[in-house]
């Protein structure tokens, strides 16, 4: 029963696969399939831009996963990007997940959303190698209204989001403009972070975040 389960989801995948990869890659990258997109992504926008670090079948599957909370069945996920997505190497983003890009999104090796979270870069969105985003995160680049001075200046502009490696940020957390995040931080459940912090290999917590713990490590 698997078996043909699988052969199913892979014919009924398979135009969502075919439109995007002959959008984004010239014909001898774009035969090999490095993109796998499920059929329960809805294909919003492809008018922007995609870069390949990695270019071997199926390095990045975009709408998979089967995280027991939530139903993946008729969760869908929403791919708008006008910008430019650049995908390091290996990326796993998951069912039910949003990317949106105005800007730039860059991506490192061994990205992977777990389920139900959005990225939202309309500036820049820079993310490192092994990093992990629980289900129902936030990060984004931008408060998506501007906000004027009497004199008619823009006082919230988008501001970069910058992302080290080995980060883990836990499940309805919130990353917002201008936050940097160095190596080795596990962001906890619920926190909003307004913030950049300051040192390596920590835990933050909280609304607005503070440094609950230092000198830790994670393992996925």
């Amino acid at each position: 029963m698997n078996k043909i389960r699988k052969f199913l989801m892979l014919v009924t995948d398979l135009p969502k696969t075919i439109l995007f990869n002959f959008t984004y890659f010239p014909l001898k990258v774009a035969i090999k399939f490095p993109v796998f997109v499920s059929h329960r992504v809805f294909l919003l926008n492809l008018k922007g831009k995609v870069k390949l670090g990695v270019v071997r079948t199926g390095v990045i599957r975009i709408g998979y996963g089967d995280l027991g909370i939530f139903d993946h069945q008729r969760s869908r996920s929403i791919w708008s990007v006008l910008g430019t997505v650049e995908f390091k190497g290996s990326a796993r983003i998951g069912h039910g997940s949003k990317i949106g890009v105005v800007g730039e999104l860059v991506l490192g090796d061994n990205f992977r959303i777990t389920a139900e979270s959005a990225i939202v870069a309309h500036k820049k969105v820079v993310i490192g190698a092994n990093v992990l985003v629980s289900w129902d995160v936030l990060i984004m680049d931008t408060d998506m209204h501007h906000i004027h001075a009497q004199d008619g200046s823009c006082i919230n502009a988008p501001s970069e989001v910058n992302i080290g490696n080995r980060v883990w940020i836990g499940c309805r957390s919130l990353i917002l403009k201008g936050v940097t995040l160095p190596e080795g931080i596990i962001v906890a459940a619920s926190t909003t972070v307004t913030r950049s912090v300051n040192c390596l290999n920590a835990i933050i917590g909280g609304n607005p975040a503070r440094i609950i713990r230092e000198n830790i490590t994670w393992r996925k």
